[in-house]
């Protein structure tokens, strides 16, 4: 699709949302949906989602902005596994494993960094960017090796649209393509890849589902954001697309129709935060809202047991800092939404992860209206199954 397409395509977007605002409705779908409670509090369904989704499907894990520069490196923990991401002189991005092939400590420090080389903390053996075994330490006491057969396992990894993906499967495959169905065009429009990071912070919850599904409706807003989301924007008033398990989730605001009225109908695509908001869905863990003042994209990472999840909230946006004043508005920001989404999302989730665990109920129930949490967990399921030739959810 051209960039053309896609400006029309949310022009129609658009339209649809003005019209549920005008005549207080909303995107439905034909029933409603029931899940099993187990599916939040099992840990065999939480081994079988860490299998067969989080180490099978391409993760976004870092941004181009992360590591603009040759050299650059990112390290991370991600569904437990520990992660090096890396741009080599050549401005190539691989992934790897951050494991030395010598007694399997880290080689590089959890954060960002820059390096020519990575060197093993432990014994000082050292890799190159391209991930081969470069030196080992007193290799005369130490015995022959073959360093060929000795470097850091790489993963499958692809740059595109401003973000890296990774499989953390080494023996995996990546096909964007095929994943994305043509999804990620929304991000070359917005020249994702020449935007300015800003920092992350980090925030604890309930199983990662349970948060995962607070991003999927806007049923909430009046409820449990009545001073801070619902001023803004209508509670259960939303619009769905799927593009293979990934969804663009659109928002109205109460003002649509007045912000849209004085533009061409052409123009209506172009209108993104006047008139209506998208948040962009990632299949499985990750979640983009684009805001004037800054852009948050939480990742959510399963913890290390079925009820906590890490969610990383990262923070971007289309230019760098102006001047001190400027970076310190940014960084004001980031804590405001750091603190809406902890305060007024995952603190209730934490007591719904109790709730599921008391046995009050065997299953729950997703509305007609709710049709996100649907075609998440229809996705989920799908993959849980392991069936490739079972047929795929639609949106």
């Amino acid at each position: 699709m051209t960039q053309q397409a896609r400006k029309e395509q949310l022009g129609n977007v658009a339209e649809i949302m003005r019209d549920y605002v005008e005549h207080k409705t909303t995107h439905q779908t034909q029933t409603t949906m029931t899940v099993p409670t187990a599916s939040y509090t099992s840990q065999e369904q939480f081994d079988r989602e860490m299998d067969r989704v989080f180490k099978k499907v391409p993760l976004m894990l870092a941004f181009t902005a992360e590591l603009p520069n040759p050299g650059d490196f990112k390290a991370m923990d991600a569904a437990g596994m520990p992660v090096l991401i890396n741009r080599d002189k050549h401005g190539a991005v691989r992934a790897f494993l951050n494991v030395c092939a010598h007694r399997g400590a880290p080689v590089a420090p959890e954060g960002h960094g820059n390096c020519p080389v990575f060197v093993c903390k432990y014994h000082g053996w050292s890799y190159g960017q391209d991930g081969r075994l470069r030196a080992v330490s007193e290799q005369r006491t130490f015995g022959d090796i073959d360093k060929a057969q000795r470097g850091l396992r790489q993963m499958p990894c692809e740059e595109r649209a401003g973000m890296i993906f990774v499989c953390l499967d080494p023996a995996g495959s990546i096909d964007l393509d095929d994943y994305f169905q043509g999804y990620l065009g929304d991000f070359e429009d917005l020249d994702f890849a020449n935007w300015h990071y800003v920092g992350s912070r980090t925030i604890h919850g309930a199983n990662w589902k349970i948060a995962f599904d607070g991003y999927l409706e806007g049923y909430h807003f009046s409820s449990l954001h009545p001073e801070t989301i619902h001023p803004r924007t209508p509670s259960n008033c939303m619009h769905y697309e799927g593009f293979g398990p990934n969804m663009r989730i659109g928002f109205p605001q109460h003002e649509i129709s007045n912000l849209l009225k004085d533009h061409p109908r052409e123009e209506w695509g172009t209108r993104e935060n006047h008139g209506y908001d998208f948040v962009r869905i990632l299949f499985p863990n990750v979640s983009i809202f684009v805001a004037p003042e800054i852009t948050q994209v939480a990742q959510l990472f399963p913890g290390p047991t079925p009820d906590s999840n890490r969610t990383v909230l990262n923070y971007l946006r289309r230019d760098p800092p102006r001047d001190e004043e400027d970076a310190k508005r940014l960084e004001g920001f980031c804590d405001f939404f750091r603190n809406v989404t902890y305060e007024e999302d995952y603190l209730i989730g934490m007591e719904i992860q109790k709730g599921l665990e008391s046995g009050a109920h065997e299953t729950l129930v997703f509305g007609k209206n709710e049709r996100g949490n649907q075609y998440f967990h229809e996705w989920v399921n799908w993959y849980v199954a392991g069936d490739e030739n079972a047929p795929k959810p639609e949106m």
